[in-house]
Formats: structure tokens, sequence, C-alpha cells
């Protein structure tokens, strides 16, 4: 099955880091003095969601948090201060970002004031905490365009293309700007919805008509065809004879469907014979095997294939 086909770049800086995006304790004001001043140093950054250069250090930051997310000693946390503009105010936050360290059982803190880069801030940890961390191996999958190579990259007809700009480049004159550019419009669309990555992501797979997670993962969504849904529904209460002229049915709306839809059809064809053939037992079975599948040592496409299969299986069963 086709693998996610949406490019993601970036003009000058890379986009947060999505694998280790929960690793981050996030504070609030009924758990900042159960996690703060305990038995462990606290590394805590006060931000703002719209903030640019909070915005710039989220990889930096969530790959230190990676990094000291099995050291019992160690903290790293922030806290948004557009929600929680007391606590914020409580030390003296006036500016984003703002990073605090707190030593054990107290909630007395010393702002930090040196470079904003997981480097440095691994070197401070280390220093304060007595530990010797080294930071996390960063995946990325992110282009990173440059002036000779916006053009090839971003106006490739046959890509889709998501570019976060951090500078004044390309008739942007606000950053951070997110614009997505798709093989039909190379003038780009400017993408105007929450910074969150499940937002985002939510975003690329209507453009672009995937479905996958924040992990890059297939979604339950994903090879499931909704025109096909009342007759598969039809189909599963029926009795064998009448099986069969569904299946009719079925064929005939499969051959409607074009691109990888029509790709996703054929499962569903071949899934409705199987069951005609095997009863209604094959849909269990087969969902067992390719669960097992999924837990052996496979490529990301035969990965995609068995969940695209699982998906479609399911609504049989359903």
């Amino acid at each position: 099955m086709a693998r996610f086909q949406v490019l993601i770049a970036l003009a000058i800086t890379l986009l947060a880091v999505i694998a280790f995006a929960d690793d981050v304790v996030v504070l609030t004001p009924e758990n900042f003095d159960d996690e703060v001043g305990q038995d462990r140093y606290a590394l805590v950054e006060f931000f703002a969601p719209w903030c640019g250069h909070c915005q710039r250090l989220a990889p930096d930051y969530e790959r230190l948090a990676s990094s000291f997310k099995n050291t019992e000693t160690v903290l790293i946390a922030k806290v948004d201060c557009t929600e929680f503009e007391d606590l914020c105010t409580k030390y003296d936050v006036t500016g984003y970002p703002t990073i605090h360290w707190f030593p054990k059982g107290s909630l007395q803190s010393k702002k930090y004031e040196g470079k904003k880069t997981a480097e440095d801030l691994a070197d401070f940890v280390n220093a304060e905490a007595d530990t010797n961390v080294k930071l996390a191996f960063v995946p990325s999958h992110v282009v990173v365009l440059t002036s000779e190579t916006f053009d090839e990259v971003v106006l490739d007809e046959t890509k889709d293309v998501l570019v976060e700009f951090y500078a004044p480049w390309y008739g942007v004159k606000k950053i951070p700007t997110v614009k997505f550019f798709s093989k039909e419009n190379k003038e780009g669309e400017l993408y105007e919805g929450e910074r969150e990555i499940d937002d985002v992501i939510e975003f690329v797979n209507e453009k672009c008509g995937t479905s996958r997670d924040s992990e890059g993962q297939l979604t339950s969504e994903a090879g499931v065809i909704e025109s096909l849904e009342e007759l598969v529904k039809e189909f599963g209460t029926a009795e064998n004879d009448e099986k069969k002229k569904i299946l009719t049915k079925i064929e005939d709306e499969v051959s409607k469907l074009t691109g990888r839809a029509a790709g996703y059809g054929k499962v569903y064809v071949k899934a409705a014979k199987s069951i005609i053939k095997k009863g209604a037992i094959y849909t269990k079975n087969e969902i067992e095997r390719i669960d097992d599948m999924l837990e052996k040592s496979i490529s990301p496409e035969k990965a995609d294939e068995f969940i695209i299969k699982k998906n479609i299986l399911s609504t049989f069963s359903s």
C-alpha cells in the first residue's frame, strides 16, 4: 500500500520532535507543589504557545526531557503562562521562555541564564544535579530547506509539502508561519490552526487523504471506504446466498473507485469472497493472524499493508 506521501519540510530550523512530545511534565497550579520542591531537582520552562522563541526551543526542550526521563533525581517540566498566569507571576516571569531551576526540597528557584539549546541545558542540569546524562538521539525526517533547494522541493508537483518558516522569506512576514503546498496549489495555503501536533496532523491528513497519528502509524480509519459502509453492514447480516448478491454490489461500487481507494476496494472484495467461502470465523482468524504478524519485525510498508487489511476486515465483523 502507498506510504505517507506528504513531505514535511522546514525553512531554517526543525519542527518539534514528535517522538519526544510526551516526556516534558506539564505543570498546573494543582500539581505544581506535588512535582516541584520534592526529592528531586526540577528544571521548569515558563512559556506561551504563541511565542516564537518558545516554539524554537521546543525540539531541544523535548529532547532534554527525553534524555532525563529515566533519571529519578531530575524533573524536566513546563508551565503554560497563557493558562496559568498567576503561577507565572509568582515566579516573576515577564518574558518567554523563562527557565527556572529548583533545588531538591525547595520552591525557591533561580533563573537559568545560559543558552537555550539542548546541549547547554543538559550541561547545566548535569552540573547542578551531579548527573552524567547523555542527550538522546534525535531521529528526524524533516528536510531543512535553503534558498538553493526550496523550489526543487516545494514546487515539485508530485509532492504535497508542509513548510514551517522561521524567517521572513517567500512572502512570509509573520514568523513562525506554516504553509501547505499541495500538488495542485504551489502558491501555498496558510495553516491557521492550533500548533499542537495532533491539530497539525489532522490538517495534513485532511489535505493529503492520509490517516496517520502523531507517531506516523496508520489509524483505525486507514483503508476504510465510507461508500461501502452500508453494503458491508448488509453483507454481515445476510444469509450466504444473499451475501453473493451483495458481493456483486460491492464489486460494482469498487469498480467506480480510483487511485488509492481502488486498491483498498480490492481488499474489500477479497475479504467478502473469503467470508462466503470460509464463513464468518475467517474474519476473526485473519485479524488474529495479522496481530501476530504486527508483533514481529517487519518493514513499515508491510506493517501498513497489514493494518489496512485489519481495518477493512474489522468493518465486516462490527
